[in-house]
């Protein structure tokens, strides 16, 4: 099962309700495109500080391995483990790029797949909207009023979070 971050962007002024379509999950873990096409998936995603950073890092642990007559298996093996490196933090450097572009944080779920973790999440989003406040104004009211989202902060199974049970939670 796989762990994902979901990340709503800033509210417009003229629509006081969060655009459920923009919503982004990010999932946890090893992204083999980022590893196998690091320079493309940063593009794809539109991720260009992370790109500039990748190559100067890139250029800049290279550049002396071919100034100082390294072998090429030296140069290659360096460019795999940088590969490797942004592979690993794929998710983390896409949640930077939100988190910079000013998007919002608003909760954790997980799910077999995307699909399953969108429809976990969006469950228990609808159930925050408040019984007869179904419709826009409504929510949009309940988000003026106090000044909070109508995402939920955690969505988590109850009970056991890895190995780990909840405090008071039964065992």
């Amino acid at each position: 099962m796989s762990v994902y971050t979901v990340h709503e962007p800033l509210v417009r002024a003229a629509v006081p309700l969060p655009d459920a379509e923009r919503i982004v999950f990010v999932r946890d873990g090893f992204s083999f495109w980022a590893f196998l096409l690091a320079p493309l998936w940063m593009l794809r995603h539109g991720m260009w500080l992370v790109l500039i950073g990748y190559l100067v890092v890139s250029a800049a642990v290279e550049a002396p391995l071919v100034a100082f007559d390294g072998s090429r298996t030296a140069v290659a093996v360096v460019g795999l483990l940088i590969s490797l490196l942004v592979g690993l933090e794929a998710s983390t450097l896409r949640r930077f790029t939100l988190r910079r572009r000013g998007w919002n944080n608003v909760g954790i779920v997980s799910g077999d797949d995307v699909e399953d973790a969108e429809r976990r999440f969006f469950d228990a989003w609808l159930r925050e909207i408040p019984p007869g406040r179904g419709d826009a104004a409504g929510a949009a009211s309940t988000m003026t009023g106090g000044g909070a989202s109508i995402a939920p902060r955690a969505v988590q199974s109850p009970g056991v979070i890895g190995l780990f049970p909840e405090p008071g939670a039964r065992r």
